[in-house]
């Protein structure tokens, strides 16, 4: 498949999705997620602005000899020559040129009022700022795009002012201009108008039609498929929607669309069952957390929750699934809840790898422990390793018993009367392990840290595995928050093993009892994860 042929798949999460607030990459972190992204098929990876900052400009140097990109061409922003300038003496259009970059992208604006107000010039020094600079750079052998900065917004202003600017882009050489929707504002049926308007002059031009959407009315991606039902052969967008404000067309949504709903090969043939993979390894480099519901790779994409859906999906699970996520490298999740019937409970245990459709009577144990036991605040959707304890119990010939608690208590204290005295914590667990009794005391900067490391250190004498695990999330919720201080709390605890996670739930009048109740569940699943006898 031709990347660069007939249909564009632009990437640039490396420079426009790097404008969200809280986004802060290295050098290092846009090399590694431009690995990622080439992984996914696109055909082009837009890595920054070199000569506007020297981060980009470093990031285009190190590229010449650390990215080796197998599917994606490089390619390098930059904007139109300043007014009154020539092309090839000004210096940033000379770092487009040095960067080693074959292709430029050149911001120019489309938007009279833009033009006039905010680069202070003539609408026909505009054009000629167009002009010199796509041919400068034609000339110098560089695949050129232009991005037409406030397109739409400009069409409704001034049509034919807009439409020239894309006229003198292609005329110049520039092979693809994307229509900017910079201010986020369209909506589906007007981007078909305006694009199929715009299809007249690009035919006549001999051009490409591209688009750039962005999401502030919530129609980004939508956006972005109207402009390729109308003729568009070139869509650019960011991995996970990135982007300022509230973001750029989520790429792989768009992406996805076109190929399973459409019909149209965007991307290498089997590339985009990696998709999920790829774009939480991306997450993982922004440190953003992945959206649990993002379309298509969110981990709540396929996730069922109520009974009857779980019962019709035992049946067939595309009744209630719009594609097989494995299209996508995403799974089908069954979560478990007060809402969640037999067939769910059922599901989920399969999935664990517990069989209960032979036992009637059991399951409709388990279904009603469960209700029972998320009526008093337990949530065992996110928590699947409670789940499976809770199955191992009831379904598993018992709970298994690594150690037996026979006492904890924990105390804070603070050396200051003032507000900004730092308080310490100690905690002190008795326990039965191994066959020994353990006593240990472990200090925290809060209850539930001492808490953790005095049970960690007694358990850990008895099962040296202990020492493999990390509490690396921790979350706390308020159920009935009509109570005040005296209301129920539950605690999600997230513990890693160097080789995956898993969550436990926790319940109780305050929230040292509730953390304590999920750091039991979080070490016994690990030991029996561990296969510890």
């Amino acid at each position: 498949m031709n990347l660069q042929g007939e249909f564009h798949v632009y990437d640039t999460t490396l420079r426009d999705g790097a404008q969200q607030e809280g986004l802060n990459l290295s050098v290092a972190d846009k090399l590694t997620i431009a690995r990622r992204i080439d992984e996914l098929g696109v055909g082009y990876i837009e890595g920054g602005w070199p000569g506007a900052n020297p981060k980009d400009t470093e990031f285009f140097r190190r590229a010449q000899t650390e990215l080796d990109l197998r599917h994606a061409r490089l390619a390098a922003f930059g904007a139109t020559r300043r007014a009154g300038a020539k092309a090839a003496d000004d210096p940033l259009v000379a770092a487009l040129r040095e960067s080693g970059a074959q292709t430029i992208t050149l911001v120019a604006k489309s938007h009279d009022r833009h033009v006039e107000l905010a680069l202070r010039t003539t609408l026909e020094e505009n054009l000629a700022m167009v002009r010199d600079t796509v041919t400068h750079l034609r000339a110098e052998g560089r695949q050129v795009f232009v991005d037409a900065e406030h397109f739409f917004d400009g069409y409704r202003d001034n049509r034919d002012y807009a439409l020239e600017v894309l006229r003198t882009a292609w005329e110049s050489g520039a092979e693809v201009v994307a229509l900017c929707d910079t201010n986020g504002g369209m909506l589906p049926p007007w981007v078909t108008e305006v694009v199929q308007d715009v299809m007249t002059v690009a035919n006549e031009s001999g051009g490409r039609v591209g688009m750039h959407a962005h999401n502030d009315t919530g129609c980004a991606v939508a956006n972005s498929l109207a402009a390729v039902a109308a003729g568009a052969t070139h869509v650019q967008g960011c991995l996970n929607g990135y982007g300022e404000r509230t973001g750029n067309a989520d790429l792989v949504t768009v992406v996805a669309n076109l190929e399973l709903k459409t019909g149209r090969q965007a991307l290498p043939e089997g590339r985009l069952a990696e998709a999920t993979r790829i774009a939480h390894a991306v997450a993982e480099n922004t440190n953003i957390p992945p959206a649990s519901r993002q379309p298509y790779v969110g981990s709540s994409a396929f996730a069922h929750k109520a009974g009857l859906h779980a019962s019709a999906i035992k049946v067939d699970p595309n009744l209630y699934q719009h594609m097989d996520p494995a299209g996508v490298g995403n799974d089908m999740r069954l979560l478990v809840s007060d809402m969640a019937g037999r067939a769910s409970i059922e599901l989920k245990g399969r999935e664990l790898g517990f069989d209960l459709s032979a036992d009637k009577e059991l399951l409709t144990t388990i279904t009603d422990r469960v209700k029972e036991l998320e009526a008093a605040g337990m949530s065992f959707e996110a928590a699947d390793a409670s789940f499976e304890l809770l199955l191992t119990d009831l379904a598993g010939g018992g709970r298994p018993t690594y150690f037996e608690i026979e006492s904890w208590r924990v105390i804070t204290e603070s050396g200051g009367t003032t507000s900004g005295s730092e308080a310490t914590s100690e905690a002190t667990v008795k326990l039965r392990a191994g066959g020994e009794r353990h006593v240990v005391t472990g200090e925290g900067n809060g209850p539930v840290n001492a808490l953790d490391q005095a049970l960690r250190g007694a358990i850990g004498r008895a099962y040296p595995e202990v020492a493999k695990f990390d509490l690396v999330d921790y979350k706390v919720r308020i159920l009935d928050q009509g109570h005040g201080t005296d209301a129920v709390t539950r605690v999600l605890i997230e513990t890693a093993d160097g080789e995956t996670t898993w969550v436990t739930v926790g319940v109780g009048h305050n929230v040292v009892e509730a953390s304590w109740a999920a750091l039991l569940d979080g070490l016994t699943y690990g030991l029996r994860r561990h296969h510890v006898g």
